[in-house]
């Protein structure tokens, strides 16, 4: 998908400003005069009919006056005004049109018939529309600040800058910004989405995705309300090997309307979004400092796969906090190999030299020290990301340019490693050690996180795209199936069910269960009891012949009781298998992404332990088997104290198969529930013992 009609929004060659003011602090004014300070190179059309000139400028007295046709107009007047400037630079053959206007969809149903027209005047001229109701943009590169923020009365951004931030919110995108300026981080080009009328927040990370001057991303979304854009603007970051680090706010459930499904009750909007970030690879930062620091270190350019931490330290109190840190983010940190640590112990007897390796404070009066245990670590150990810890002896004016020489030399034999030091230190001194290449941090727990984000993002740029294959037709029946129906479906689309019999008579219940062997499970057959627990509707180790008919009879009296609205198809007769792992596996249709499958520990526990994962549909086998493998609850699987190892291949095999028909059978499947889903040992299978397909009439 190419994104360049974004071009006029966010690199044009000519403005116009509608309701332009000669007055530079005003919302009208402040573009311009931004405009000047930067040196914006082109052509700037003030449009006001009370004034000759703005802010020095030739000013027009409405937009059919101007001398040429602007690349894009910003408009700063309210209401009815806004709408006759859109059609007015439509006409004339303007391409975009940034609206800064107020008073639309965010505020009533009559503000969003106003945005409609405003969307369907600029579809009209085939404009492209940022806004309503936002704080605009700026591209610092060429000078050009279509914005209204106050941000720059502290500050211009850093030169040079290569981060972009794109954000629905304009004062927290400028909020990022300027936090970001001062730290001396540099971010170039910022735009804000406001209502998003048009333009959304996936256009404008499209945009910087294929952009030449951009190379890391940031973002703050308080909801996507489109897919497609979106997904492709992840994909395309991710195949350009361009970092997206985003902060997504909010945390809310599905409708009421998919409230049937357990499957849905724990798979709220935002564990959904969360999926689709991992799902390419996009960093979700659980806060401002977080995405500030990756966004800073990922300015280096390099995404270490499979990443592993080396630590030195001259603390040994540091080197347990760094691994307490990295072990819970999940950064391996393996140790020195034992012949190099054997020889670190040869130059200082004391040292701690397995991982952190600590030279102690001696390296401080051998400073040459500090060269072979930081070339050690890296040679020996291999180490991807590098972290030292020198506290105040890296800001001191006596010791720290001798360590710095030492370091220096190493890091520049090894180019491809990530270097961070955590020191404290005045800024200038900081400065220096950036100059040098080092990535700087106070608490070392950050850098941490930040050089873990870096391997992650080398990971998804490694990782070979999967390519879903043709769907298989799927049709699917009017209404809410059966537990019987449904399984009967599932297993065609290949998730086999535990042998089981409908019976529609206590007669056919005691054949089946006389078929299968006792015991059995006896279980309500119904399309309208979806959870048969909830009424008693399960019966377990029914081991003979009076048991069956007690047990049959038992379940028609509670439905009647507890149900006397179901419609009752009789009793569910199954083979009851011990010795599984239950699981539980499900689909929910999100109304943005689409479906999307669920697979987690199973039985009474989902709703409990919520140890679940989640990802779009469809999906192959391998993907099926890294998410079983991401649970807390994998253990249970992997013969945890013992046990035997459960049939992985066959449950990521049929989590695969599950996707695969969610993804064919269309809008009308709503949820899929599969609890439990009994997972046998290695080699043996696994068969779901309780199924439920939701359907759309």
């Amino acid at each position: 998908m190419d994104f360049s009609s974004l071009d006029p929004v966010i690199s044009p060659r000519s403005i116009a400003i509608i309701g332009a003011s000669d007055e530079p602090s005003r919302i009208g004014g402040r573009p311009i005069a931004y405009m000047k300070a930067r040196g914006f190179k082109g052509a700037i059309y003030p449009v006001n009919p009370k004034r000759p000139t703005v802010q020095g400028l030739t000013a027009y007295p409405d937009v059919a006056s101007l001398p040429a046709v602007p690349d894009v107009g910003i408009i700063a007047v309210p209401g009815a005004a806004a709408l006759e400037a859109i059609e007015a630079l439509g006409a004339m053959g303007c391409k975009a049109a940034i609206v800064f206007t107020a008073g639309y969809a965010e505020v009533d149903e009559a503000g969003a018939a106003e945005q409609d027209r405003l969307v369907a005047a600029a579809k009209k001229h085939g404009m492209r529309l940022l806004g309503p109701n936002c704080l605009g943009l700026f591209n610092d590169a060429i000078g050009f600040y279509a914005t209204f923020t106050a941000s720059f009365d502290s500050g211009w951004p850093v030169a040079g800058g290569r981060i972009g931030i794109a954000s629905q919110s304009g004062a927290y995108g400028t909020h990022l910004f300027s936090l970001a300026r001062d730290r001396n981080i540099g971010a170039g080009i910022i735009v804000t989405t406001g209502n998003e009328a048009e333009v959304a927040l996936g256009d404008v990370l499209g945009w910087m995705a294929q952009s030449p001057d951009i190379d890391v991303i940031c973002a703050y979304a308080e909801g996507i309300r489109e897919s497609e854009k979106f997904l492709a603007a992840l994909k395309l970051a991710r195949a350009n090997g361009k970092p997206i680090v985003m902060m997504k706010v909010g945390r809310s459930e599905l409708g009421g309307a998919a409230a049937q499904s357990h499957t849905a009750s724990i798979a709220g909007d935002d564990a959904i979004t969360d999926a689709v970030l991992q799902e390419f690879g996009v960093i979700r930062a659980r806060n401002t400092e977080e995405l500030l620091d990756i966004a800073y270190a990922a300015t280096k350019g390099i995404y270490p796969a499979n990443n592993t931490l080396g630590v030195m330290t001259v603390s040994g109190g540091a080197g347990v906090l760094i691994s307490d840190a990295a072990d819970a983010v999940g950064l391996p940190m393996p140790p020195m190999p034992q012949d190099a640590q054997d020889k670190l112990r040869s130059l200082i007897s004391f040292c701690a030299p397995r991982n952190p390796v600590d030279c102690t404070a001696q390296a401080i009066n051998q400073i040459e020290m500090v060269g072979e245990f930081t070339r050690s670590m890296v040679v020996d150990g291999q180490y991807k990301s590098c972290l030292i810890f020198f506290s105040q002896v890296g800001g001191s004016r006596t010791v720290a340019p001798k360590i710095r020489a030492q370091l220096k030399a190493v890091m520049e034999e090894h180019p491809d490693r990530i270097w961070a030091l955590s020191i404290i230190a005045p800024p200038d001194m900081v400065r220096e050690w950036e100059a040098d290449g080092f990535l700087v941090f106070e608490d070392p727990t950050r850098a941490v996180v930040a050089l873990h984000a870096l391997g992650r993002f080398g990971d998804a740029f490694a990782k070979a795209e999967t390519v879903a294959g043709l769907l298989p037709k799927v049709t699917l029946p009017t209404h809410t199936p059966s537990e019987a129906e449904s399984k009967r479906i599932l297993a065609a689309a290949g998730v086999p069910a535990v042998p089981e019999r409908a019976c529609p008579s206590v007669e056919a219940a005691l054949a089946a269960a006389k078929e299968f062997g006792f015991p059995v499970v006896l279980k309500i057959l119904s399309p309208d009891i979806l959870h048969k627990s909830e009424i008693g509707g399960v019966l377990l180790d029914i081991d003979s012949e009076a048991a069956v008919r007690e047990g049959y009879a038992t379940l028609l009296e509670r439905a009647g009781k507890r149900a006397p609205s179901a419609r009752l198809e009789g009793v569910l007769v199954a083979k009851q298998i011990k010795g599984a792992v239950e699981m539980a596996l499900g689909m929910v249709r999100d109304p943005v992404f689409g479906p999307v499958a669920m697979v987690g520990l199973g039985g009474i526990f989902i709703e409990v332990l919520k140890d679940v994962t989640f990802r779009r549909c469809p999906f192959n086998a391998a993907e099926a088997e890294a998410m079983i493998r991401s649970l807390k609850g994998f253990p249970l699987l992997d013969g945890v104290r013992g046990r035997k190892k459960a049939d992985v291949a066959a449950l990521a095999q049929a989590l695969a198969n599950l996707s695969t028909f969610a993804a064919a059978a269309g809008p009308q499947l709503a949820s899929i529930d599969i609890n439990p889903l009994l997972v046998l040992p290695e080699g043996e299978g696994a068969y779901a013992a309780d199924a439920v397909l939701e359907i759309t009439p």
